[in-house]
């Protein structure tokens, strides 16, 4: 099939029309690729930015929650003007760490009298707990444990942290603390589980 030469013109023009609505068409479907990717991008980055806010929001309302519990220890432990020789517990808390092993934190306040500035006596805490259905209980310190380091001194504030182990498979029921005077009992509290 032979064209003609207007025929041959028209043909040419023809496919330079298609090249440049081509080329045009390329370049739209271009930019069009470039800006859903920009889309997507910036959706990734507003989720990310949202799980980072959220994340943080929850750690500040939990060192919130830990600052409001802290002021109400401490205006519990303002002095009470006629009360003079006063010791107490306060802040029992247990966390557990793994494979039956716990961390206590406690703190213990005293409020001095002219004649006892200071005061010395000991820590001893009592462990209930369930194994193989019988409750069980561990006195601390035991005779594994040295009872030197269950010994307070204190003028005004104390924060005594330690950590026990229970037997494989038990399981803790309940925690106190309790604070002697050579065999005085002083004050006691329990955790809170």
């Amino acid at each position: 099939m032979f064209l003609q030469r207007n025929q041959v013109g028209e043909v040419g023009r023809e496919l330079q029309e298609i090249r440049a609505r081509f080329l045009t068409q390329q370049e739209e479907l271009d930019l069009l690729r470039s800006t859903a990717g920009t889309g997507q991008n910036a959706m990734s980055i507003e989720r990310a930015a949202q799980r980072n806010l959220l994340s943080r929001i929850k750690d500040l309302e939990q060192e919130n929650a830990a600052l409001k519990e802290d002021m109400l220890l401490f205006e519990r432990l303002i002095p009470v003007v006629g009360d003079e020789d006063v010791l107490r517990l306060e802040g029992l808390r247990l966390i557990a760490d793994e494979g039956g092993r716990y961390r206590y934190r406690l703190l213990v306040a005293y409020q001095p009298s002219r004649s006892k500035p200071e005061f010395s006596g000991h820590l001893q805490l009592v462990v209930d707990y369930l194994l193989a259905g019988r409750v069980e209980q561990l006195l601390l310190p035991g005779k594994a444990e040295a009872a030197s380091d269950y010994l307070v001194s204190l003028k005004h504030f104390l924060r005594r942290e330690g950590r026990f182990q229970l037997p494989e498979g038990a399981q803790l029921k309940s925690v106190e603390a309790r604070i002697f005077q050579g065999a005085t009992l002083l004050g006691r509290q329990s955790a809170q589980l």
